[in-house]
């Protein structure tokens, strides 16, 4: 990766803001929405069905509220119900794609974006023919909890640093 590139990459000067919070109690439930969670490191969300390890990759999901109105005009309907898309945090102000591969503060909690948050068969379910579709290129980002503490809704979301360990193909969907 060029010098010149990775400059790019580290260069977010925006400061985001948490917009809503859901957690998955379990596996088809409806999700549960909260002013406040508890993030746990290596563990993801307090209350949220996630049971993988401390090196998952997908600890919390988040979405950019900006992209909501986006995927509600390519379905045809007025706004969309974040819970229904099933990601933990929905933030805004600051492009998430930028997040991955890079550590950043939620309130009081530090993660790292590990990747995009593809889109599921469940949209076609939820949404209906074409939610998938809907979805794609929308769906945010999931991160991994590297030191615990409280998110609010209304939380600064901040950029920290690009982190080492991101590939080339991971930064290049950062751009």
């Amino acid at each position: 990766m060029t010098e010149g590139f990775q400059v790019l990459l580290s260069s977010v000067p925006r400061v985001g803001r948490v917009e809503w919070i859901g957690v998955r109690p379990a596996r088809r439930e409806p999700m549960i929405v909260v002013d406040s969670v508890a993030a746990r490191e290596g563990r993801g969300l307090s209350g949220d069905r996630f049971s993988g390890g401390a090196s998952s990759k997908r600890q919390v999901t988040l979405i950019q509220s900006e992209h909501l109105s986006v995927i509600a005009e390519l379905l045809g309907q007025a706004r969309i119900d974040p819970a229904l898309l099933r990601r933990n945090i929905v933030v805004s102000g600051i492009n998430l794609l930028s997040l991955n591969g890079a550590q950043f503060t939620i309130g009081g909690a530090l993660m790292e974006g590990t990747g995009p948050c593809h889109p599921c068969s469940r949209m076609e379910e939820t949404f209906g023919p074409g939610g998938h579709s809907a979805v794609r290129g929308h769906g945010g980002i999931t991160a991994r909890v590297l030191s615990g503490g409280i998110v609010r809704i209304g939380e600064p979301v901040r950029f920290i640093r690009r982190s080492g360990g991101a590939s080339d193909k991971q930064s290049e969907l950062a751009f």
